[in-house]
């Protein structure tokens, strides 16, 4: 049969779904003025880049566990060299995604200022960041160590390195936090967000976590915002560590930043599926067993379960 050689499909050049019109439609949407008016930005300045931010945290990856990841065949000799390299990329890289969230959240008027302000920040920001990197390091042996020796399944160490989602999430926390305590827009929480895609681990970049940290399976994990988590603490799948409530302002928005996340002192335990919420204290030494809710502190050394925690409830 022959073909009548009509085009098929929709004519998107004309009509009232034209790509023309269809943007006109969406720049003069309510939700995106609605948007500005919250301070979205004017476009002077571009936005971090998720992807370059993504490949900012694989990067730091390869210079915090050489050979593990990034450059595979590495030996001593080559070793620096390549990290050497990284780096360079890295204060590069970093440093322009972090002057990109600064310029977003900076409110001075003089553009000028701002920028050289901004631009100024970063490269301090980024020198110092860069500077923590060992310390950082040397805290990943011991959430490392942690995993190994209190998983019977971990093989060996390099195992937990290139296997267990809970080291992931917390290198990418542990990163993101460094950022975060350097006062860094955006570029913690995109860190944090992105190992929380990849495992369900939700753990906030404001959370204060000691070293020697274990999470075991990992998935649906939350860690709120202001937490303080001590040290050898280990938690399983499915744990929450959240808000009971949340302090209004005279508008009835929630209140920012103020303390509403437990504190785990060190040495707890806390079981599968248990959620604790609230400023409340585990005491040192403490074993929270698996789907316990909890509202109110616990002693140090304690044995919580679902058959006695109404002692610790309201």
């Amino acid at each position: 049969m022959k073909k009548s050689g009509k085009k098929r499909g929709r004519d998107y050049g004309k009509g009232r779904n034209s790509l023309e019109t269809l943007a006109k439609a969406l720049c003069r949407n309510e939700t995106l003025h609605h948007w500005m008016r919250l301070g979205m930005p004017d476009m002077e300045e571009p936005l971090p880049s998720r992807d370059t931010v993504i490949k900012i945290a694989e990067s730091l990856r390869a210079v915090l566990f050489p050979g593990y990841f990034g450059a595979s065949e590495l030996t001593a000799e080559t070793a620096c060299f390549h990290i050497g390299t990284t780096l360079d990329w890295l204060r590069h890289a970093l440093k322009e995604q972090i002057k990109r969230g600064i310029c977003f959240a900076c409110k001075k008027d003089d553009t000028d200022k701002r920028c050289e302000d901004c631009n100024s920040s970063a490269e301090e920001i980024t020198e110092e960041f860069l500077g923590r990197l060992p310390a950082i390091q040397k805290i990943l042996a011991t959430d490392v160590r942690a995993t190994y020796e209190g998983d019977p399944a971990s093989a060996s160490p390099s195992e937990v390195i290139f296997c267990y989602p809970g080291i992931l999430a917390i290198t990418n926390y542990r990163i993101a936090h460094e950022l975060h305590l350097l006062k860094v827009p955006f570029i913690p929480r995109m860190l944090t967000e992105y190992a929380h895609s990849i495992t369900g681990i939700d753990i906030h970049p404001g959370a204060q976590i000691g070293d020697t940290f274990f999470i075991d399976h990992g998935t649906g994990v939350v860690i709120g915002e202001t937490c303080i988590i001590g040290k050898r603490v280990k938690i399983y799948q499915g744990v929450t560590l959240g808000a009971k409530s949340f302090a209004l302002d005279s508008y009835g928005k929630p209140v920012k930043g103020i303390p509403r996340h437990p504190i785990v002192e060190d040495d707890v335990i806390i079981y599968s599926n248990a959620t604790i919420l609230g400023r409340i204290t585990i005491g040192r030494g403490s074993v929270i067993g698996g789907n316990v809710w909890l509202t109110k502190s616990v002693p140090p050394h304690s044995r919580v379960t679902q058959s006695n925690q109404h002692l610790y409830n309201e």
